[in-house]
């Protein structure tokens, strides 16, 4: 896999302005009591919501600490750290606040050894429990950490406070270096989390979606019509979603902007039906792609009836569409 895919390390700072001030403030106010922008904080607020290391465990200790420690140009710097989310879908669900809270400190504290910092630095962080908003997978586990830093350092050969600055130049580039760390400490944890073949199981994913999208080289299966009246080739198919299930819905071409200033066409897939496993979402898409003969709404009838029904009643279905295909290779559903 490209190893730059498995985890998002950003990086940014507020100014020692008035406006820096207030910024940062409602900064620290939403990560405590937000998991996300549509998202209210799931388990404990205040307090209990940071683990601090130095900067304080609530909005009003860590803001004071910025100000304590901030430098002529810096305030306070953010941190994020966002693992891929289908590597994290491999991690048991029990483990994957350990794992993300491993990955933070572990990223943390080597990025600064590798600085030369020796004394460490001040802290604080706080694990956010959001679901995945991509329109082609929604709804998956995003576990993710905010990490707040002062805007200086202390410096063992000065005996002070130094300027803490993440540099990006081709002499010395801390961005770049915080990506290297960052993506070392990543393999390191899914290989012990998981197994020396995660990146293998990531490979074949990966391949599978691929496989998966090139249903577009056969006929379109119907029509689609979006908010702006216009009308979209479509085709039934499926989208693996991990191991152990695989999403069943329909693919069309989206318009996206380019910096060309001409939209482009990006394939995508949009789920009707999740958590199903691959046998079964390969087996209702192609019953479904010839019983909708064009008829979009049909399809989302079909895919909102396979949705509500148990286990135990889609393999029924299962067995009566198969039986049906052994006389007729266009079967009918009595929704």
């Amino acid at each position: 896999m490209d190893r730059k895919q498995m985890c998002v390390a950003n990086v940014q700072y507020k100014k020692p302005s008035d406006d820096g001030a207030k910024q940062s403030k409602n900064l620290l106010r939403y990560l405590t009591y937000r998991e996300s922008r549509d998202e209210a904080a799931r388990y404990a607020t205040g307090r209990e919501r940071w683990v601090d290391h130095g900067m304080g465990a609530s909005v009003a200790d860590i803001a004071q600490h910025c100000d304590d420690l901030k430098s002529e140009h810096v305030l306070a710097f953010s941190l994020v750290f966002n693992p891929n989310p289908d590597l994290m879908g491999m991690v048991a669900p029990d483990g994957q606040e350990q794992f993300v809270r491993e990955l933070t400190e572990s990223v943390v504290d080597d990025f600064f050894d590798a600085r030369g910092l020796d004394t460490g630095i001040e802290y604080s962080y706080v694990l956010h429990h959001r679901l995945t908003d991509d329109p082609q997978a929604p709804g998956l586990h995003d576990p993710h950490t905010h990490i707040v830093l002062p805007g200086t350092v202390y410096d063992e050969e000065h005996g002070d406070r130094v300027p803490l600055f993440f540099s990006r130049n081709s002499k010395e580039n801390h961005v770049e270096l915080l990506h290297g760390v960052t993506e070392q400490k990543m393999s390191d944890l899914m290989d012990r989390y998981i197994g020396l073949d995660w990146e293998r199981r990531y490979d074949e994913l990966t391949a599978v979606r691929e496989q998966e999208r090139q249903i577009v080289a056969d006929e379109p299966h119907g029509e689609i019509t979006d908010d702006k009246g216009e009308v979209w080739d479509m085709w039934c198919g499926t989208r693996r979603t991990d191991d152990q299930t695989t999403a069943l819905g329909f693919y069309r071409f989206y318009p996206v902007p380019s910096q060309e200033g001409d939209d482009a066409l990006q394939l995508e897939f949009r789920p009707l039906v999740s958590g199903l496993t691959h046998e079964q979402a390969v087996f209702f898409a192609e019953a479904f792609a010839r019983e909708m003969d064009g008829d979009t709404g049909k399809l989302k009838d079909l895919t909102e009836m396979l949705s509500e029904m148990s286990a135990d009643q889609r393999a029924a279905l299962t067995k009566e569409i198969g039986r049906s295909l052994s006389f007729d290779t266009s079967p009918t559903f009595e929704l």
